[in-house]
């Protein structure tokens, strides 16, 4: 405390007042530098000459101290402009996989679906000869016949939602007689049903897949050759029928 003290005395007491402190007066040092000169600077508490009073007095530097210096905290400026974005750096690895969800609630329940359908399946109590040229079998039995698609008088079922359609020929052969049919499309023969004549008069079948497009019609066709051609039938049983069904309509194809 007995440097600062002292320093403090020197820096306000006046020239005049050392001499009642009956101190004798002492030239001006620098604070930076020594004095002395450096080869020959004496230590804090080296001895000067023999008769200085300032003999055994440390050498006290002066220190400032900036904090005090420093003044109050200025406003903040203006902000700048964004610059501008950076170039897009590569992607990231994977994270660990989240925990699972809860379960939701269920949504509404959707609009039911409707699907296209056509069917028919109709048949003939009667029998039928054919002793010459072509002839379109006609039917006097509905079974199924949605939506009045199929014509019993003419025997044609016209097609009205296109698609893959299942078809089938059922018939009675007669005795010592040729039974030809064809299965057609329009005016296209698709599959035949024959049985050659015999004693024995038999049951006889024929099935297909085919396309339809809107507007075709499939019917039953008599083709005479050189034989009689007959399929039998009585009224009370039905020996002869015609039957099909939509398998797959075209949209879903």
């Amino acid at each position: 405390m007995a440097a600062p003290a002292l320093l403090l005395l020197v820096l306000v007491l006046p020239t005049d007042a050392w001499h009642g402190l009956g101190l004798p007066r002492h030239p001006c040092v620098h604070c930076c530098r020594p004095a002395w000169p450096p080869a020959t600077a004496p230590g804090p508490y080296t001895r000067v000459s023999g008769g200085d009073p300032w003999e055994g007095l440390p050498r006290v530097r002066p220190t400032i101290d900036i904090s005090i210096l420093k003044g109050e905290k200025g406003q903040a400026g203006l902000r700048g402009r964004p610059g501008r974005s950076g170039k897009e750096g590569p992607p990231g690895a994977w994270g660990l996989r989240g925990r699972k969800g809860q379960k939701g609630q269920a949504g509404p329940p959707g609009a039911p679906c409707q699907r296209a359908s056509a069917a028919f399946s109709v048949g003939r109590r009667e029998g039928l000869q054919r002793a010459d040229g072509l002839q379109a079998v006609p039917f006097d039995t509905e079974l199924v016949n949605l939506d009045g698609a199929f014509d019993l008088a003419a025997g044609r079922f016209r097609c009205a939602v296109p698609g893959v359609y299942f078809l089938s020929l059922s018939v009675h052969t007669w005795n010592h007689k040729e039974t030809y049919l064809h299965i057609m499309r329009d005016q296209q023969a698709t599959a035949v049903l024959y049985a050659q004549p015999s004693e024995r008069s038999l049951m006889q079948a024929q099935s297909l897949l085919l396309p339809l497009a809107a507007g075709d019609t499939v019917w039953v066709r008599m083709f005479q050759r050189d034989r009689d051609n007959a399929i039998y039938g009585e009224p009370g049983d039905l020996y002869i029928t015609f039957s099909g069904h939509l398998v797959q309509p075209a949209a879903e194809l």
